[in-house]
């Protein structure tokens, strides 16, 4: 019995650099899946009342640098 996989891998190894790119787009595009509503909405409202304590002065902000820098030291 033919794998249809590997046949495909195989074909899709054949094709010029820019149409395996283009291909594998096209394959991880495929991949996602439609947004959940209540995900998204609970996201909106997260972003809402992060920018309103930004906007009040409320927020705790970290330079991008020290949080990188920290980060390398956790997990070197």
């Amino acid at each position: 019995m033919p794998d249809t996989v590997t046949e495909l891998a195989k074909q899709g190894r054949a094709l010029a650099a820019k149409d395996r790119e283009r291909l594998v787009d096209l394959l991880l595009d495929s991949l996602d899946e439609a947004p959940d509503p209540e995900i998204e909405e609970a996201w909106r409202v997260e972003i809402r009342r992060r920018v309103t304590a930004y906007e009040r002065g409320e927020a705790v902000l970290y330079d991008a640098d020290d949080v990188l820098a920290e980060a390398k030291r956790i997990a070197p």
